[in-house]
């Protein structure tokens, strides 16, 4: 996932990012996306804003034998946890709206929750679709609105009312491309013909209330935002206000649905 770069994750952050969030948020997508995908032995695979690698790996699984898979995000501390991850891959350092690749270079091209962060959305798609070869597909997943994810609607008014709507607008930032309908818009509008989305349903997993504050807050972009003495001020207010989402077993659990929209280039 690429972070636009007026909120870049941290290098610690992104190790906290790839322990925490992948295994809370992201693991169930990485196949759900190369699914959509239709990602075969022999691809040649591009994953924009590919984040610490969680779907870039699926895909490198997929593509063998013959096939390869290259990850590319502009965010540094996220590709040094990637390419560690799994070094046999390509990784590049670039920027969504200009991707240093010619023209119909991929036969598939996808992106995991990056969408929302690009600065400019539109130059991005143009560039996927440009990289992207005739017969190719195109796959991209946002998160759903921030009112079919409970947790976070949750997380997003605590944090309001205790810091105020800057802080919060960065907890809401991952949903802004929630509504189905401008959704397919910014594709269409981009020059992506015959789009479709699919709503999948996803979950949100933390063992407990105090992972969840801990990833939100050091694994994203609020680690520079929030001091020590603020988190524990949010850690103490969140075993009450977070309180309807942990389950018997004292872990947390709430929806996290997601679209998923694809294209064929003909």
């Amino acid at each position: 996932m690429e972070i636009g770069l007026a909120g870049q994750v941290p290098k610690s952050a992104a190790e906290i990012y790839e322990e925490f969030f992948l295994p809370a948020l992201f693991q169930e997508w990485g196949p759900r996306v190369a699914d959509a995908a239709k990602i075969e032995p022999g691809h040649q695979v591009l994953d924009v804003a590919c984040g610490t690698g969680a779907l870039l790996r699926v895909c490198a699984e997929r593509v063998r034998p013959g096939g390869q898979a290259t990850g590319l995000d502009r965010n540094e501390g996220m590709l040094e946890v990637a390419k560690r991850k799994l070094p046999e891959a390509s990784w590049k350092f670039g920027m969504a709206e200009d991707l240093p690749f010619g023209d119909a270079s991929f036969d598939r091209v996808v992106s995991q929750f990056g969408l929302m962060f690009f600065e400019d959305r539109t130059a991005a798609l143009n560039e996927m679709w440009r990289v992207l070869r005739p017969g190719g597909r195109l796959a991209v997943a946002v998160w759903g609105s921030l009112e079919d994810t409970p947790g976070y609607a949750a997380m997003a008014d605590l944090l309001q009312r205790l810091f105020g709507a800057e802080i919060a607008r960065e907890l809401e930032a991952p949903y802004v491309l929630g509504q189905r309908g401008e959704l397919k818009d910014l594709f269409e509008g981009s020059g992506i013909p015959e789009v479709t989305v699919e709503t999948l349903e996803g979950t949100a997993r933390f063992s407990s209330i105090e992972a969840w504050v801990y990833t939100d807050i050091k694994g994203w972009t609020l680690a520079d935002s929030i001091d020590d003495a603020q988190y524990d001020q949010l850690l103490a207010e969140a075993k009450t206000h977070l309180k309807p989402f942990v389950t018997a077993d004292s872990s947390v659990r709430f929806p996290a649905p997601a679209h998923i929209v694809t294209a064929s280039k003909e």
